[in-house]
């Protein structure tokens, strides 16, 4: 019998491949379209001119369809330093800068780069799930920082979890799949007790751009000695709806990327070439694009927190970015609630059972009564339609509250 990797064995299914088998699997009870609520990820292309700029890149680029530098291109890496540089107003290198597959790859290399099997990383709950995924693949402890209603990480009770063993912290800002923004003070507060206690400070910022206010982008970069308790990841999947091109990035020490060189290196020997010149050609040609992208972003957000003033039952504990984390007022948990809204709403949701595990001492989060809503890909319209929804099923099932 062939022996499979018991971390990969006792590692959870795909939730998002999960999510669409239930679209095969669940009989629909109503002629309503579906609206896939389900996945936080641009639906819609590259805007005109990046598609032509990169439809003519094929032909005319040789570079596009070759390998490259494993670290990414020189071009897009000295373009990112220097505008991060200027928006975080700190010192930023092309040296410090690696080009990864997506935002999934970054962390996993960074990970694979700070720590090994027997290690911890601590992260809060709920989490994004392909975070966990990767820990529990390649053996990595997690130290869990369970969020409580505010949906804020408590510093305090990180403090309270360090070991001996742990190696990194993992903030994501704005969060996935909460929502929630963390101030740039309690991003500080983060690095300071990484500093203290010799630890790495790892901010997942794949939805930066569509935080709802440019004040509060944290302030670390200034710190003249950044790269030496700080990794940044980012994303050019929302930003330019490069999602199928697979485009992140690393900012980290000099340091840190030769190590991180030969994970990159024998995993995906070179970031996509297309894609990355897609998002050089974003860096200096969409900028103003991008802010209409956030300003329509954000109303969707206000038209999100409005909805729910008029559903009382439903408790919005967290609104951002791509997303709303919900508490339900249903007797059910929300594995099976979900999909009881698909078979008879169609609306395709994620359960909280998906970014977290149950907690002996649950808090005023109760496990299974959260749901996440990713609602960046409907539009106003589509909102009134999913309020009508929901306002309608939980009139029709007040049995189950």
């Amino acid at each position: 019998m062939v022996h499979y990797n018991s971390n990969l064995v006792n590692t959870i299914s795909p939730p998002v491949m999960d999510a669409r088998r239930w679209l095969q699997e669940t009989p629909i009870e109503t002629n309503q379209v579906l609206l896939n609520l389900s996945q936080a990820a641009p639906v819609d292309p590259p805007p005109d001119d990046l598609l032509n700029y990169m439809a003519e890149s094929i032909k005319m680029n040789p570079a596009s369809n070759i390998y490259g530098p494993v670290l990414g291109n020189p071009e897009l890496r000295e373009e990112i330093a220097t505008r991060w540089s200027i928006l975080y107003q700190g010192e930023i290198n092309p040296s410090h800068v690696a080009i990864t597959s997506g935002c999934n790859q970054a962390f996993a290399a960074t990970v694979a780069t700070l720590a090994e099997p027997g290690d911890s990383v601590m992260i809060v709950a709920p989490w994004y799930f392909n975070h966990k995924m990767w820990l529990d693949m390649i053996g990595i402890n997690t130290t869990v920082l369970t969020l409580e209603k505010d949906l804020q990480p408590d510093v305090e009770r990180a403090r309270e979890l360090i070991t001996k063993d742990l190696k990194a912290i993992l903030l994501i800002t704005p969060n996935n799949p909460c929502g929630t923004e963390y101030s740039k003070e309690t991003i500080w507060e983060f690095y300071q007790l990484a500093k203290e206690n010799n630890l790495t400070l790892i901010v997942d910022e794949t939805y930066r751009d569509f935080l709802s206010s440019d004040n509060e982008l944290h302030e670390i970069f200034q710190d003249p000695d950044w790269d030496r308790h700080f990794v940044h990841l980012y994303s050019f999947s929302k930003a330019f709806r490069l999602t199928g091109h697979r485009v992140g990035a690393v900012i980290a020490s000099e340091n840190f990327l030769p190590q991180i060189e030969k994970y990159l290196d024998t995993v995906s020997i070179c970031p996509n070439q297309l894609g990355q010149l897609g998002a050089l050609f974003g860096l200096r040609n969409l900028l103003n694009w991008l802010v209409e992208e956030k300003e329509i972003i954000l109303q969707r957000k206000e038209a999100i927190e409005k909805g729910f003033e008029f559903l009382p039952e439903w408790n919005l504990l967290g609104c951002g970015a791509y997303f709303a984390y919900v508490t339900h007022p249903f007797d059910m948990r929300s594995d099976q609630l979900v999909k009881l809204f698909l078979r008879k709403t169609n609306m395709l949701m994620l359960p909280d059972t998906m970014f977290e595990q149950p907690n002996p001492a649950d808090g005023i989060r109760k496990f299974g009564q959260q749901i996440r809503i990713a609602y960046a890909n409907i539009d106003q319209n589509q909102i009134e339609d999913f309020f009508q929804r929901m306002t309608k099923f939980t009139r029709e099932n007040q049995e189950y509250i």
